[in-house]
C-alpha cells in the first residue's frame, strides 16, 4: 500500500533558490528509483519560509529502501547542504484546524 507524506524543508540563510530547484527534481528522482508514485505533489510555503511537500511514496518498503539506496541518498545529501528537515508541529500554522499555505509552483 503507498504511503503520503508532509515533509517540511527550512532553507539554510541565502539557500532558497537552491533548494527550490533541488525541488523541482525531487520526487521525480524517486520515481526514477522505482520508490515515488505517479501522483503530483504538492508544494507550498510557510509564513515563516519552510517549504512544505506533499508527495506519495510506492509504499511503506519503499520508504525503507530509500535509506539504502545511492541515489537517493546522493540526493538526500544535496539536501542537507540547503536546508534543515522541520517537522510540522513546529510551524505556526500546524497549530490551527485549517492550516493555510501560500502555493508554491516548482
Amino acid at each position: 500500500m503507498s504511503r503520503i507524506v508532509i515533509v517540511g524543508y527550512r532553507p539554510k540563510q541565502g539557500c532558497d533558490e537552491a533548494l527550490a530547484e533541488l525541488m523541482k527534481t525531487h520526487v521525480q528522482r524517486l520515481r526514477d528509483q522505482g520508490l515515488a508514485t505517479e501522483r503530483q505533489s504538492i508544494v507550498m510555503r510557510a509564513s515563516d519560509g519552510t517549504f512544505i511537500e506533499v508527495f506519495e511514496w510506492i509504499s511503506e518498503e519503499a520508504m525503507h529502501e530509500a535509506h539504502s539506496n545511492p541515489k537517493v541518498l546522493e540526493m538526500w545529501a544535496e539536501y542537507a547542504q540547503v536546508c534543515d528537515y522541520v517537522p510540522l508541529v513546529d510551524l505556526a500554522e500546524a497549530q490551527q484546524i485549517f492550516s493555510k499555505f501560500v502555493p508554491f509552483d516548482c
